[in-house]
């Protein structure tokens, strides 16, 4: 007798060029699923633009040459304020890294031997990842950071800048990953929060979670116009969702 919920989770995994999910990671095309040492929060650990990726260096060496792969581009791992939390401390794009004006000074010396330009911010608001969300047009930023603030952001990133909270919170860079091509929002977000981000990106945007149910789906994505990485968690629907909002399905 053919069990029908096998017959659908086959149909899944086909889609995604049979996606093992029984895999401590998995290498695709355009996606990999993988964790850090245990843990599905994978975008905590890193940044990726079109040009670079930034990942601690907690990140298994075994998985760089995939992640490379899969993004499209070369991987340099790191250390900021101490630790491997890239994914909170740092924000970018293909212009620019803009990170807190608290890291080390042999933090800074490893960062000035790479070949990315960075430029560090004095604020308080040191989770720059979590505050803002950006491509190499647009940065979404949290309502918290002062006029001053924005203005170096703005300058930083070479970008437009809008400030608006997402889902409730003021942390759209906790609740969006955006890349050139498409953007993956928390579900939560209201119609209101989603057009005014649609007017200012150009392109539609998605609605989706990460890790079984996770909103803050930075937490557990790292992404760029080439690929993504989800966290090992990640169900084969989230990853439908991600597909279709970064714009890797017509």
């Amino acid at each position: 007798m053919i069990n029908k919920q096998n017959v659908k989770n086959v149909m899944i995994l086909s889609k995604h060029q049979a996606f093992k999910q029984t895999s401590q990671f998995i290498c695709m095309a355009k996606a990999m699923k993988m964790d850090v040492n245990g843990d599905p929060n994978i975008g905590l650990y890193g940044i990726a633009t079109d040009k670079f990726c930034l990942l601690g260096k907690v990140v298994p060496k075994k998985h760089i040459k995939k992640i490379e792969q899969t993004l499209g581009v070369p991987v340099y791992q790191i250390k900021l304020y101490g630790t491997d939390l890239i994914g909170i401390f740092a924000v970018g794009n293909s212009k620019c890294v803009l990170i807190p004006d608290i890291m080390f000074d042999s933090e800074l010396e490893e960062l000035k031997k790479l070949p990315i330009k960075f430029v560090t911010i004095n604020t308080e608001k040191t989770a720059l990842n979590n505050n803002i969300v950006c491509n190499d047009e647009i940065a979404i930023v949290s309502k918290d950071y002062t006029k001053d603030e924005v203005k170096q952001i703005k300058q930083a990133l070479g970008v437009k800048v809008i400030q608006t909270n997402i889902a409730g919170t003021n942390l759209p860079g906790s609740c969006t990953t955006m890349t050139n091509k498409g953007a993956i929002c928390n579900p939560n977000a209201s119609d209101h929060e989603v057009k005014k981000i649609e007017k200012e990106f150009g392109k539609e945007i998605g609605l989706g979670t990460i890790n079984l149910g996770n909103n803050f789906v930075s937490s557990g994505l790292i992404a760029n116009s080439n690929g993504f990485i989800v966290g090992e968690l990640t169900s084969g629907h989230e990853i439908m969702r991600i597909d279709e909002s970064l714009g890797f399905v017509d």
